[in-house]
């Protein structure tokens, strides 16, 4: 069976270091490996996308390969035949699967019987390229130090759900100020705070959450097949907003972080998403870059 990325934790704490001094050398073109070459890579999406689908699929010509770009419509994964038929079948035919779609047992159940590499690129548990995106971002524009302070404020979603899988991994002071309605997963958070190198605080009070921190961070308050919840979401979550005042609150060279899409005026405003501490876009940018360096360790 094929090394695949399903979450964060698929990789050890080492393995996770050698795949962002992978990326920092892919990024500065001191290599550029091509494992793709003569190859095609399939990429699942049964949730639209605008950064994964355009990231992965430069990232794979950059590897030397051939995107294929396969909507719901066309493989119906579980429906037309089982997600292990499809994952023996795909496996004839090209080098490596990307997979962003709703359930994590999808993603697990292509992996299982693949005999290429799958990639998660995102499901409603988790979304682990964006997570050591950021935090390969964040090596970027912060100081270094042992254990960087992140808060999160908002919905308790995939993104939150990765986070607690990196912190399980390396060392991280992480908080997450969101509503007790709102909570990540109970089971990631257990783990996360299993690690002594880690701090986990789960608190109601975003000013208790930003206080020094070195990394503000939000998402958008109902994800993708949520939406029908926005109301809801937004009564419980609007004081969690990322704006000026908590940013002040936070350590000085503080960085403001956003997964995107973002929904302006509500999860961030203008003037933290636009400001001079906002990396919003580096972060975009490096989805392109920890992703191919995560295919290319794959597929070493």
């Amino acid at each position: 069976m094929a090394r695949s990325l399903c979450q964060i934790t698929d990789f050890t704490s080492d393995e996770v270091k050698e795949v962002f001094d992978l990326c920092r050398r892919m990024k500065t073109k001191e290599i550029a490996p091509k494992p793709l070459e003569g190859k095609s890579a399939a990429c699942i999406f049964t949730k639209a996308s605008l950064r994964t689908r355009i990231s992965f699929e430069v990232g794979i010509s950059e590897l030397g390969g051939n995107a294929l770009y396969v909507t719901d419509n066309e493989i119906k994964l579980g429906q037309r035949e089982s997600v292990a038929d499809a994952a023996r079948v795909l496996s004839r035919y090209v080098g490596l699967i990307m997979i962003r779609t709703f359930k994590q047992s999808d993603v697990e159940e292509l992996a299982k019987h693949a005999s290429v590499p799958i990639v998660n690129g995102l499901t409603d548990l988790v979304h682990p390229c964006q997570i050591m995106g950021d935090y390969f971002t964040m090596t970027e524009h912060l100081e270094k130090k042992e254990r960087y302070t992140v808060a999160y404020l908002g919905d308790g979603n995939n993104i939150t759900n990765s986070w607690l899988n990196l912190a399980s991994l390396i060392p991280i002071d992480f908080r997450v100020a969101t509503d007790a309605g709102t909570p990540p997963d109970k089971t990631l958070l257990e783990k996360a705070k299993s690690n002594a190198d880690s701090a986990v605080m789960i608190t109601d009070d975003p000013k208790e959450a930003v206080a020094g921190a070195d990394v503000l961070y939000t998402d958008v308050w109902a994800s993708m097949g949520q939406k029908h919840l926005a109301e809801e979401k937004e009564e419980k979550l609007r004081r969690f907003q990322l704006n000026k005042v908590l940013l002040e609150r936070a350590d000085p060279k503080a960085i403001a972080m956003h997964c995107l899409p973002a929904e302006r005026g509500k999860e961030i405003t203008d003037e933290v998403m636009d400001g001079p501490q906002s990396v919003v876009f580096d972060q975009a940018e490096n989805r392109l870059h920890i992703q191919k360096a995560i295919m290319a360790y794959l597929l070493k």
